[in-house]
């Protein structure tokens, strides 16, 4: 349940971040609902994972996985370029997200 919990979190949060753009600096009242709901609902799942899965590594999890998304998103449906080197950033935080859980022994699992 632990990862579903944390699945859950970053589903929340990429919506969250998505509605903001949408919110158009907090001036539409729907997406700006959807923002605080989502950001909301993501700080509960997140802080159910959190009772199981070590603070780190659940961020780490979270942020790569969010700003993944997050910048898919961007890509697909606000129409936003990602460059070169923004695809090589995303790229080395998911290498980052992958070392960490794969090989780091000082947190858990």
């Amino acid at each position: 349940m632990k990862y579903l919990f944390l699945g859950l979190a970053i589903i929340f949060e990429v919506i969250g971040s998505s509605f903001i753009k949408a919110s158009n600096g907090f001036t539409k009242l729907i997406p700006t609902a959807v923002v605080a709901i989502a950001f909301i609902t993501c700080f509960y799942f997140l802080s159910l994972a959190l009772k199981s899965i070590p603070l780190g590594t659940a961020y780490a999890i979270w942020a790569g996985l969010g700003i993944v998304l997050t910048a898919t998103v961007s890509v697909v449906v606000f129409k936003q370029k990602l460059d070169l080197a923004g695809i090589i950033g995303i790229l080395l935080i998911v290498a980052g997200v992958v070392v960490m859980n794969v090989f780091c022994k000082t947190a858990a699992h």
